[in-house]
C-alpha cells in the first residue's frame, strides 16, 4: 500500500515511532527505533501487514531491509516479530552471509529464532539473496566486537569506535585501528 513515507519524526518508543507527513502523524513500527533522532526529516521504506488480528506499518531505513523482512516473514514460521529482531542488528550483510553459508549459530542468538526456525531460514532463502555476480564477503565486525570486549571494553565503548573505523579492513587491522581510537 505504502513504498514509504517522507516526514518528521515527532515520537520515539522502544518499538515504534511516530513520522508526520502533511499533519498525520503514521505509527511504524520499526526493527531499531532509537536509531533516529526526534525532529529528523527522513524517508522511511514501509510495508503494511495485514492479517485477520494484525494491520501494522513496518518502517525500515533502506529498500534492502525492508525487501529482507518481506523475504523473512515469508519463511514459513517466522513472523514480523522474529523478522524483526533479525533486522535489529542493521548488519544485512552479516545476516545474509550467514544465511548463505547455513550459519545456523548465528541466526540462533535472535529472540524467537530456535533451530527448527534457523534451518528453515537457510532452507528457504540460501541462493535467493544474492545474485551470481555478487560476491559476499564476511564482515569482521562482530570478531572485533568480541576481542574488544574480552580486553574488559564496555559495549558502549565499542559501539562509538566501530562507527569510526572503517569496516572493510582485516580484522587485526580493525583491533589496531579500534585500540589507538580507545585509548586515546
Amino acid at each position: 500500500m505504502y513504498a514509504y513515507i517522507d516526514g518528521t519524526i515527532k515520537e520515539i518508543k522502544p518499538s515504534y515511532l511516530v513520522i508526520e507527513n502533511n499533519g498525520i502523524g503514521f505509527l511504524i513500527i520499526s526493527p531499531n527505533p532509537y536509531s533516529y533522532h526526534l525532529g529528523e526529516a527522513t524517508r522511511i521504506y514501509t510495508h503494511h501487514y495485514v492479517r485477520e488480528d494484525l494491520d501494522n506499518l513496518y518502517g525500515f531505513k533502506s529498500l534492502e531491509s525492508k525487501d529482507l523482512f518481506i523475504r523473512l516473514i515469508g519463511v514459513s514460521g517466522i513472523g514480523p516479530k522474529s523478522a524483526l529482531s533479525i533486522l535489529a542488528t542493521e548488519n544485512l550483510n552479516e545476516t545474509i552471509f550467514a544465511i548463505e553459508e547455513g550459519n545456523i549459530k548465528y541466526l540462533t542468538k535472535f529472540p524467537g529464532i530456535g533451530l527448527k526456525s534457523a534451518q528453515q531460514i537457510i532452507l528457504d532463502l540460501k541462493g535467493k539473496l544474492v545474485d551470481d555476480d555478487t560476491e559476499l564477503v564476511p564482515t569482521h565486525k562482530s570478531d572485533v566486537e568480541a576481542a574488544l570486549s574480552a580486553l574488559g571494553y564496555s559495549k558502549v565503548e565499542i559501539r562509538k569506535v566501530m562507527k569510526k573505523i572503517d569496516q572493510d579492513q582485516e580484522v587485526e587491522t580493525m583491533i589496531k585501528a579500534a585500540l589507538q581510537l580507545l585509548i586515546k
